[in-house]
């Protein structure tokens, strides 16, 4: 289909009012293993990207990456383990997880975001001491008999911004791995929604972006559920509604409107150009404190 330059002018002109919303503000995305897709679609994803930086907002990327590591896990004949939506991390396998994530995985996305003409800085929660994580515990939603040693699975405990300070507004955009530190040195694989919201909370950002590979929150006959109360979430997961990776996703939600950040959205990443849609679009959907959509 082929757009008229009047309504390409129109497209822009309406879009204003929003790009002034998010004038100089922070907009942490993250960017799912799923939603990654192709190499088409993450070179328009990192087009997008650069397009935030450009209107003057402030875009920080943080990414996952499960099915690149359950690829090369299997390539190498491990077996992958998962409780409550996470994996289950040995010492073997989180030097493949921080190889995979902080080396691979985060140098692509920066290599597509330069391409696309702008200038990204690749990072982990290491660097700086940016991220000290603790061992996780119990997920939630693990039945008792399902409580299992998650490894070197960490937990934010502490987030130091100051690497990122010096980044952003500076037309630098940050691509955060999430691995992290543990107090005595040790490394620890966060799970990337879980990283995500404790970044956009310590930076204050004005919006999270949750990019995954469903529309969101899905209920026992497969339709979206378009709103929901904090307890409604939690009823949801001890009823096995909400399993799997989506549970991480929706306490990050929790999480991140507890520490300040006035917005989040689960997305459908896979959508094209979901991120331009939902921040420049009438398709916005506001998030109160205490309610996840």
């Amino acid at each position: 289909m082929t757009v008229s330059p009047f309504d390409q002018a129109r497209i822009l002109s309406e879009a204003l009012p929003h790009m002034q919303r998010y004038d100089e503000e922070i907009v942490v995305i993250k960017y799912g293993g799923h939603a990654m897709g192709e190499e088409e679609a993450a070179r328009a994803f990192a087009r997008d990207i650069v397009l935030l930086e450009q209107t003057a907002i402030n875009p920080v990327v943080v990414h996952g990456g499960g099915p690149q590591i359950a690829a090369m896990l299997n390539r190498l004949g491990i077996k992958s383990q998962f409780s409550g939506g996470l994996r289950v991390t040995d010492a073997a396998t989180v030097e493949i997880v921080e190889m995979v994530l902080a080396g691979s995985i985060n140098k692509q996305i920066v290599s597509h975001i330069n391409q696309a003409g702008g200038k990204a800085v690749g990072l982990c929660g290491k660097d700086g001491n940016m991220v000290i994580a603790k061992k996780a515990g119990s997920p939630s939603g693990a039945a008792v008999a399902d409580v299992v040693d998650l490894g070197f699975v960490g937990e934010p405990e502490t987030i130091d911004t100051s690497v990122l300070d010096q980044i952003i507004g500076r037309e630098l955009i940050p691509v955060l791995a999430p691995i992290a530190s543990g107090p005595n040195g040790e490394t620890f694989n966060v799970n990337a929604d879980t990283f995500a919201g404790y970044i956009a909370g310590a930076l204050k950002a004005k919006r999270l972006l949750l990019l995954t590979d469903v529309p969101g929150v899905l209920d026992k006959n497969k339709k979206l559920i378009p709103d929901m109360s904090v307890n409604d979430v939690r009823k949801l997961i001890a009823d096995g509604t909400i399993s799997g990776g989506m549970i991480p996703k929706v306490e990050t939600c929790i999480t991140a409107l507890e520490q300040g950040v006035e917005g989040v959205v689960i997305l459908d990443g896979k959508e094209k150009h979901a991120v331009l849609l939902e921040l420049f679009t009438l398709s916005l959907i506001h998030i109160s404190q205490g309610i996840v959509r």
